[in-house]
């Protein structure tokens, strides 16, 4: 029998407390803005909260374009069957 995984990075408490720690940080971060001016070099990346759009769906871009390539470059399962 294998013990129960008690890892801290594994128990709920500590997963919610992660996540509130990233949207506090992420909330705190954006909020910044308000103090520190931003001048952009074109009109749009100046505009309050554009870092964090910006960072958020190019991760989701990222994310489907690898779904894509993987797709793409994807081996049947017989490829190394002689």
């Amino acid at each position: 029998m294998n013990p129960p995984d008690n890892h801290w990075l594994t128990r709920p408490a500590t997963i919610r407390r992660l996540w509130i720690i990233g949207y506090v940080t992420l909330a705190v971060t954006v909020a910044l803005q308000w103090l520190v001016p931003i001048h952009g070099y074109f009109g749009v990346d100046g505009w309050f909260g554009f870092g964090a759009l910006f960072g958020f769906f190019s991760c989701v871009l990222m994310v489907f374009g690898a779904k894509l390539l993987g797709a793409l470059l994807k081996r049947p399962d017989t490829y190394y069957d002689v």
